[in-house]
């Protein structure tokens, strides 16, 4: 069952740095002059609520270190910042990147924070332009933004949408183009890639990806892996996190522990093969 209580369910994250960046990641921190494999990534990937998150099942199977460098809400944006982070999956035997949603990264209508990229920071003009009724001072979040745009406007917001799209695949082409070795994407998501309604709405993640950006990508890397978390599984994962009360709806949203082991086994016969 969900530990459910303020100052006992919390799981400790045994949070870390590596070299210069200026991100905390999931500890136990990592020898990084032994072999590992890399998990870049975001909230699943970090593994929040979730005892030993997928990186961590990866790695007793696989017999490998593993480095966790996910985190929370991240886009593309955090690592492609970080050289410290990039330099790591540069060493790594397999770099495994979770498919991130195309919201929080900056593009040609707003900037997000470099490191906590689900923080809107300002909207370009031709944002302003596209949407002149709109005081942008009142939003500090990605998707409470693209929720306000869409209400505002279906017609315009397509655009908008387009663009996260347009920009996702260059931003996800340019990452995997700096990690010399193999990389292995990873879908992870309570609906398919190739659900139309899903990955057009502003709900669930990977917020916007869809099966085209996908198999835009898929030439430059050694695999995907797709993890699609059934109803099931979601809710007995649920009776397994660690949360505290004020973390439950939260926690709602979050594929748990036996999406995580089946992500560890798919992985394994994948990654196994490349390092």
């Amino acid at each position: 069952m969900a530990y459910q209580y303020p100052s006992e369910g919390s799981l400790d994250y045994d949070p870390c740095r590596y070299g210069k960046s200026k991100l905390l990641f999931r500890g136990p921190k990592k020898d990084l002059r032994d072999d590992y494999i890399a998990f870049l990534g975001g909230t699943e990937t970090y593994g929040k609520y979730v005892e030993v998150p997928f990186s961590e099942l990866v790695s007793a199977g696989a017999k490998i270190a593993t480095v966790n460098l996910g985190c929370v809400n991240a886009g593309t944006d955090v690592f492609l910042n970080d050289d410290t982070v990039m330099d790591i999956c540069e060493n790594a035997k397999v770099t495994v990147l979770q498919l991130t949603g195309a919201q929080n990264m900056s593009n040609r209508f707003y900037a997000v924070h470099p490191r906590r990229n689900d923080r809107f920071l300002r909207a370009s003009t031709l944002l302003k332009t596209l949407y002149p009724d709109i005081d942008f001072t009142d939003f500090n979040f990605t998707r409470h933004l693209l929720s306000a745009l869409e209400k505002a406007s279906e017609e315009k917001f397509a655009m908008v949408r387009q663009e996260l799209k347009d920009a996702w695949v260059a931003r996800m082409r340019t990452m995997v183009q700096r990690i010399p070795g193999h990389v292995v994407l990873v879908w992870l998501s309570g609906h398919s890639p190739d659900d139309a309604h899903a990955t057009n709405v502003i709900k669930g993640d990977p917020l916007f990806v869809d099966r085209d950006m996908i198999e835009e990508i898929r030439p430059l890397v050694s695999g995907v892996v797709e993890i699609v978390g059934t109803r099931e599984e979601i809710q007995k994962g649920y009776d397994l996190m660690e949360f505290s009360d004020l973390d439950a709806p939260a926690a709602k949203e979050m594929l748990g522990p036996v999406v995580h082991a089946r992500a560890a086994r798919e992985l394994l016969s994948v990654v196994t093969k490349l390092i």
